[in-house]
């Protein structure tokens, strides 16, 4: 029983000892400064400290974090001796695109790291401004262009003929239709290239004919009913440009055809004039109608002339 109780109050002793002694006990107690190493977005500098842990150190040395900047280690756990902490800024950057601007606090380190961060997707012809290596830097504007491209393809109505055809079987001066003319098709293929939504460009690729034009085949009849007919001759005078003539014998309005009786050749004309007075002639004809028959320079040639009654 006597040495419980000396055992006893041989630990009341220590207890006693390591309470009320003071001098020993700060010194048992103090831990010392020990040296940390930080990189604060590339820059590395060195510091001493006896906090426990990241977010006091960080108040210790007045280092304030953004909200999307990145710390490693996390700012609660310890810290020790030859600590590396390591920080990254976030930087501000605005993303043009599609009519829209982002704004955006990225860790990214080039243009192509901040596009992906804001979940922008690239076509391979989207135009990138700065290039997408190139290095962030704080307020920075991207601007994303975007381009795209279409094939399309045109129909376009090709224009018919109009072919006329002489027909002695249908009367001078009326006209029929014998064939309608119909238009045709021609297809064009184009590509086209459009910026942020308009067109910029267009490249024809191709053409053909998808459907051929159908010619209109008008009839001109030249059948004449003959009346009248007077041989002799016809001299000519200038009037106008018109395919005229000037009579004794056929009213003003009538049209005749005229043939020059050496070598064939024929024209109607209309009068519209009186004349000749010459002996022997019996038409005078406009300069342009003469020319059509015969020599201006003969001055007379000998013709038929007969009156058209259609």
């Amino acid at each position: 029983m006597k040495k419980v109780l000396l055992f006893f109050l041989i630990i009341l002793a220590f207890v006693l000892l390591y309470f009320f002694w003071p001098f020993e006990k700060r010194h048992f107690d103090q831990k010392k400064a020990f040296a940390v190493e930080i990189s604060d977005n590339g820059i590395i500098f060195h510091a001493t400290t006896n906090t426990h842990d990241v977010s006091d150190f960080l108040k210790e040395k007045n280092i304030s974090l953004g909200g999307h900047d990145y710390i490693f280690p996390s700012p609660d756990a310890k810290i020790f001796s030859g600590q590396k902490i390591i920080i990254r800024r976030a930087v501000p950057v605005t993303i043009n695109v599609d009519n829209q601007k982002i704004k955006l606090d990225t860790l990214g380190i080039n243009t192509r790291d901040a596009i992906n961060e804001a979940g922008i997707t690239l076509s391979h012809a989207d135009k990138i401004n700065p290039a997408l290596d190139s290095l962030l830097k704080p307020d920075l504007d991207i601007v994303v262009t975007r381009i795209n491209f279409e094939e399309i393809s045109v129909e376009e109505n090709i224009p018919f003929q109009a072919v006329e055809k002489e027909d002695n079987t249908v009367l001078w001066r009326k006209k029929e239709t014998k064939q309608k003319g119909e238009r045709g098709i021609r297809e064009k293929t184009y590509k086209i290239t459009y910026t942020n939504g308009k067109e910029t460009n267009r490249v024809l690729l191709g053409s053909k004919i998808t459907k051929q034009p159908v010619s209109q085949i008008e009839v001109v009849g030249t059948k004449i009913i003959v009346g009248k007919t007077q041989t002799g001759n016809a001299t000519w005078y200038s009037f106008g440009d018109d395919m005229t003539c000037a009579s004794l014998d056929f009213s003003i309005g009538k049209y005749l055809r005229v043939t020059n009786r050496a070598n064939g050749k024929s024209v109607i004309v209309q009068v519209n004039d009186t004349g000749p007075y010459g002996k022997d002639r019996i038409i005078d004809l406009n300069k342009k109608a003469f020319q059509k028959i015969g020599d201006i320079g003969a001055g007379v040639i000998r013709v038929k002339v007969e009156e058209i009654l259609n």
